[in-house]
């Protein structure tokens, strides 16, 4: 019993809450916000600008500014793989919200968060043709 992380199902109760939560405004959201899909590919008839999926759009964001920041996206992937071998990562001694023996992977996290929903509002509401920034408000 010595490798188990000490919980309550209190902890697990309001997890499956939050998930639940998050999962009904998610349907709720599908529901009244349609897919942006586009028409079948013509070479002849190229939207301007071209986006890809809302999932992917921080990407294009990033990338349209130096297609060097690819490699950041892959640091990124990568750094985040390998978490939890990294060094200055104490195991959790209670499972619990923002543990203050993770506090900074807890922080990055939720900067890199921040950074894609941020990368992504910006690139499907204010880019405009030639992927030039505007203001549609």
């Amino acid at each position: 019993m010595k490798n188990y992380v000490k919980s309550s199902p209190h902890f697990f109760r309001r997890i499956k809450l939050a998930f639940g939560a998050g999962l009904s405004l998610l349907l709720i959201l599908a529901l009244f916000i349609p897919a942006p899909l586009e028409n079948p590919a013509d070479i002849g008839l190229v939207p301007n600008p071209s986006k890809s999926a809302w999932f992917l759009l921080w990407t294009q964001e990033l990338v349209s500014y130096s297609g060097l920041l690819v490699y950041l996206i892959l640091l990124l992937g990568l750094v985040f793989c390998l978490l939890p071998w990294l060094p200055g990562n104490k195991p959790a001694e209670r499972a619990r919200w923002f543990p203050q023996e993770q506090r900074g992977v807890s922080l990055f996290t939720l900067l890199c968060f921040a950074a894609i929903v941020a990368l992504t509002l910006v690139a499907m509401f204010f880019r405009g043709e030639n992927w030039a920034l505007v203001c549609n408000f």
